[in-house]
């Protein structure tokens, strides 16, 4: 054919690739991303055969990480992030600190500069939220506490790198790296921190202030045709199209800007629809983001270097996992979200490969460093799925063998027992609601507003600080542990609600419950239509799956115990 090709060339052969290996992955029980990340290295310049357009990959790279990034913003606020500022902000920059201090320290062994260690130490301490959000969803656990706090985390994360991203230029020659423009020489360090912070302020504003209120009004205005297709193109030109107005005006990279574009779609009631209907793309680009990142890689590094191949990996692994656990071992949070965090980190992505390119760009990081960025990527990666796997195992390994653990997850806090003053229509017949979300909370207001009494209990120590200081009664801890639920009162509870869609802890609290009290009646959240039929099928209690009737639903199912009048006028128009 006379005209090129190599686009469609890449797509087929992308696509084929990673489906035959993305098979024989899941056949021998490795997530299907291996399979994908291998198809890359076939088809990279770094084997023998057909070699795919290499000008290519690093567009499709960002294509697919900004719709990716703009799915974490469809499941992920700003509310949800200020919710846990309180440990993702310190404990994202402490140890992103210490990622980079371990691996400057081992380059600087091996006898790099001091400019290519720190660049090889700060491109390990950032994680990957494209990696984080697969596993989340994988295990169901995206929307429970350990998930938005694995990625409240991990957008901290992506904030300072992108201040890292902005100052290396201008701080290139000082480190020993190739000279900035002369444009950039003259300006000094603080205005161009300023600057940086100012553009990523006012793009953060703009997008609060009108694109909160244009992007739900435009959703719904296209919704009103009766299009699925328009509605599909709204919803990926939104996101392909703010991230890159973000990148031209405000210098903000693709993969934020998609994720605040996500974040303020969030908003809008059509905002489940947009993320159904935008999957199927997103899966589709996610696997060409894979496949991208495996072309770029040289296995001969392996061969060539395999100590400091083990040593990036024992950063990206053991490190920082060791410091995520004792940070939020720190914060007084359960010994399950410390390891469910650190499993989170223990991996590098997308902004490892930006911030390793800048350093080859700037003459700050050798050829080398690049591959074992990428080998470290790989090989985390291709773990981190049996690093997840090992948390459970792990967790009832060293509380049985270790003392201080136990004494950890069971250590005095004054935020996991009811306080003495609580009355004593709180601790009989009351609801235990889980879960101070959205939906929990609509379902506290109810009952508060009749007098019904109820025990929040909640993970979010922040939220459990706010119930408490409006005066309601709420414990804080990890729903599926039976010493949280006990400290609820659940032996003498009416009715438990859970309403966290978590469902990896579901039937475990349901049965703590019915061993304390066997008659106490179950009320259950879930976004998983395979839970609803497993739930149904076991009698667990009464399940609520619809997304818009889900509080109403719930509420008035509950407030048909307790307030049957109210309730039947007030009954929705539609079952469950």
């Amino acid at each position: 054919m006379e005209h090129n090709v190599s686009l469609i060339t890449m797509l087929a052969g992308g696509f084929g690739l990673a489906l035959i290996f993305g098979f024989i992955a899941e056949k021998i029980r490795l997530p299907a991303l291996v399979g994908y990340l291998f198809a890359g290295i076939i088809m990279g310049p770094a084997t023998p055969g057909f070699v795919a357009d290499m000008e290519l990959a690093p567009q499709l790279l960002e294509i697919g990480v900004m719709l990716l990034m703009f799915g974490v913003g469809l499941h992920f606020s700003l509310k949800d992030l200020l919710a846990v500022k309180k440990i993702a902000l310190p404990g994202a920059v402490v140890q992103m600190g210490l990622a980079t201090v371990l691996g400057l320290g081992v380059a600087s062994w091996w006898g790099w500069t001091f400019g290519e260690s720190l660049l090889l130490g700060l491109s390990l301490s950032c994680a990957s939220t494209v990696v984080l959000l697969k596993a989340l969803e994988t295990r169901g656990i995206l929307d429970s506490m350990n998930g938005r706090i694995a990625v409240g985390w991990l957008v901290v994360e992506d904030l300072a790198t992108v201040l890292v991203l902005v100052l290396l230029p201008p701080l290139a020659g000082v480190l020993g790296g190739n000279s900035p423009a002369a444009g950039d020489a003259s300006s000094p360090l603080w205005y161009v921190l300023g600057v940086t912070l100012l553009q990523v302020a006012g793009f953060i504003a703009l997008m609060l202030l009108v694109g909160r209120r244009v992007l739900p009004w435009m959703l719904m205005q296209i919704a009103k045709t009766g299009s699925r297709e328009l509605f599909t193109l709204s919803v990926v030109a939104a996101a392909i199209g703010i991230a890159y107005g973000a990148a031209v005006l405000f210098h903000v990279s693709f993969a934020l800007g998609a994720f605040f574009a996500g974040t303020v779609m969030r908003e809008s009631d059509l905002s489940h629809r947009a993320a159904e209907e935008s999957l199927p793309l997103r899966d589709a680009f996610s696997v060409l983001f894979f496949v991208s990142v495996g072309m770029l890689f040289d296995p001969t590094v392996l061969l060539a270097e395999p100590l400091r191949v083990v040593a990036v990996v024992a950063i990206v692994i053991i490190g920082k996992g060791l410091a995520a656990v004792f940070l939020v071992l720190a914060f007084r949070y359960p010994l399950n979200t410390a390891l469910t965090v650190a499993a989170s980190l223990a991996q590098i992505g997308e902004f490892s490969f930006i911030l390793a390119g800048l350093g080859m760009a700037l003459g700050l990081l050798p050829q080398e460093g690049m591959s074992l960025v990428l080998a470290g990527a790989l090989i985390s990666i291709a773990l981190n799925p049996l690093v997840f796997g090992m948390i459970q195992p792990f967790k009832a390994l060293v509380l049985k063998r270790s003392a201080l653990a136990r004494r950890l997850e069971h250590r005095a806090d004054p935020l996991a027992v009811l306080p003495m003053s609580t009355e004593k229509k709180f601790l009989e017949g009351q609801v235990v609601v889980v879960g101070y979300g959205r939906v929990g909370r609509r379902i506290v207001k109810a009952l508060g507003e009749r007098h019904i009494p109820f025990v929040v209990v909640e993970q979010n120590r922040e939220r459990v600080e706010q119930i408490r200081a409006e005066g309601l009664a709420a414990v804080s801890g990890d729903s599926g542990d039976p010493g949280t639920l006990i400290q609820a009162h659940i032996a003498k509870a009416s009715m438990l609600v859970i309403a966290t869609p978590d469902p990896m802890n579901v039937q475990r609290m349901v049965e703590i419950a019915r061993t304390l009290n066997p008659d106490i009646e179950v009320v259950i959240r879930t976004h998983s239509p395979d839970a609803v039929q497993i739930f149904r099928r076991d009698g667990i209690g009464e399940v609520f799956f619809d997304e818009e009737e889900l509080a109403r639903g719930m509420k008035n199912h509950i407030l048909s115990k307790f307030a049957p009048a109210e309730a039947e006028s007030h009954k929705p128009a539609h079952g469950h």
